[in-house]
């Protein structure tokens, strides 16, 4: 199709001002069709470039690049501006395996937050720094030049620190260079788990309502998803549906335990039933165990740890979620070599190492000593305390939460058709951000009566939020 307007663009360059319009010539072929107008800020500091420049018939000007810059269109074109000059927009195109996913839920949730300047108790990420002691680890590493490509699998700090932790949780001895591979976070370690273990095909059951990346990377693989639903208010195990679902033809359960988005913890014996019936089917596990160190009710139990199980386990961490340093990406998987080979074969050729001043900051993380994780859970119960007990002043009806930083309520009280629209009414009138569940099922429907919160703020934030509820937000 063919525009004959023309495209006017503006360039903003904030850093300096002009009090007037000003031309500039520029070696822009890729941009000179288009008509610019330039504002500069700051007219001060162009008139002292001015002042030095008398003896010269030009102004000497910053130099920048114009294929970084954003455009507009006085018309309604569908024309834009690229590095390489006009161009028509295209519809999106995207691989037929991952057409249904769309932007995920937390951009969506969080770019409305910041619009509207809502609390946000949606995305899991907290609102305060990690601890001192590991990022300056970090800011050390870089200072000595740790700074280059790491092992691939791995830094051997490291990995000797997982191994040394993995031991002290689960009381297994884990060999840190056969056993664990060191990935970018663990949504990369699970992603290197289905793709270098799952072939096309290949059945996967999964407890939802589950974190929205295992279902798009095992469409990825061209896995073939069972789903079993765990229902409120307990979601717990339903023994008989799984053993109906789970037979010869079943490759693998990936198991979240504490379970986002829910806060369940699978007890031992839930555990315990998952291990008989993949023993008795020739069944791997991918346990994702982010959130193991915020188990508030009870112990953590990792599968692998049962009898029988580290053979077909592969066990998923991260340092994120502990230490509050989301944005690091450190993640890792620990499996028996056999398993551990397939996911060491993706990794290498979808990320092949991660972040090396970072890793050697995470071995400090992983050597402390017992005293910060029990001062963590008792911060984070605090602050649960205090989100739990004013979303029910508010009216909610709050659903148990025994591990994580999340808490997941009915909102039907309040008169809202659905999740989605109940957390579109929450941040636009109220002020505060949750998370429709929905998008944490197969079937949509099942989770369209609850909606989630996180209490991984601080004290003031979750304060602040509940009063925003309680003010503005009524029942029906």
């Amino acid at each position: 199709m063919r525009h004959n307007k023309k495209l006017k663009t503006e360039i903003r360059i904030r850093t300096f001002d002009a009090p007037g319009l000003v031309t500039i010539k520029m070696l822009l072929p890729a941009c000179s069709r288009p008509s610019l107008r330039i504002t500069l800020s700051k007219p001060s500091l162009w008139a002292n470039i001015a002042a030095k420049s008398k003896s010269s018939s030009r102004l000497s000007f910053p130099t920048f690049r114009a294929s970084s810059v954003s455009t507009f269109s006085t018309a309604n074109e569908t024309t834009a501006m690229a590095q390489d000059g006009p161009i028509n927009q295209h519809p999106l195109q995207v691989a037929k395996r991952l057409e249904k996913f769309k932007t995920t839920i937390f951009t969506q949730m969080s770019s409305l937050a910041i619009q509207h300047n809502a609390i946000n108790l949606g995305q899991g990420f907290p609102n305060f720094d990690g601890p001192d002691f590991v990022k300056d680890a970090a800011i050390q590493a870089i200072k000595d030049g740790k700074n280059q490509y790491a092992r691939g699998y791995g830094i051997p700090d490291l990995n000797s620190a997982i191994a040394s932790r993995f031991k002290k949780d689960t009381g297994l001895t884990i060999n840190p260079e056969t056993e664990i591979t060191v990935t970018s976070g663990c949504t990369e370690a699970i992603a290197a788990t289905i793709l270098g273990l799952i072939n096309p095909g290949d059945e996967v059951i999964l407890f939802a309502p589950f974190y929205d990346s295992y279902e798009a990377t095992l469409s990825m693989a061209g896995a073939k998803i069972t789903c079993i639903t765990l229902q409120p208010p307990d979601f717990a195990l339903p023994l008989e549906k799984l053993k109906s679902k789970i037979s010869k033809n079943t490759r693998a359960i990936l198991l979240n335990t504490p379970h986002n988005p829910t806060g369940k913890m699978f007890t031992k014996e839930e555990l315990e039933q998952i291990s008989s019936l993949c023993i008795e089917n020739d069944v791997l596990v991918f346990s994702d165990e982010v959130y193991d160190k915020l188990a508030f009710e009870m112990d953590h139990i990792s599968i692998a740890s049962l009898p029988g199980m580290y053979e077909r386990t592969v066990t998923m961490n991260s340092l994120g979620k502990t230490f509050s340093l989301t944005g690091w990406k450190i993640g890792w998987a620990i499996a028996p070599p056999h398993l551990l080979w397939g996911v060491k074969q993706a990794h290498s050729y979808l990320t092949f190492a991660t972040s090396t001043p970072m890793q050697y900051a995470a071995a400090v993380a992983l050597n402390c000593p017992d005293s910060y994780y029990e001062e963590l859970r008792k911060d984070y119960k605090a602050k649960k305390e205090i989100l739990v007990e004013g979303l029910k002043a508010v009216g909610f009806k709050v659903f148990p939460s025994s591990g994580t930083y999340f808490v997941v309520v009915d909102h039907t009280p309040f008169g809202l058709p659905d999740d989605v629209s109940f957390c579109e009414y929450l941040i636009k009138e109220v002020g505060v951000v949750a998370i429709p569940t929905s998008v944490f099922y197969l079937d949509k429907e099942e989770g369209k009566n609850l909606v989630r919160f996180t209490f991984c703020k601080d004290e003031g934030t979750l304060r602040s939020a509940v009063e925003r509820m309680k003010e503005r937000l009524v029942r029906k």
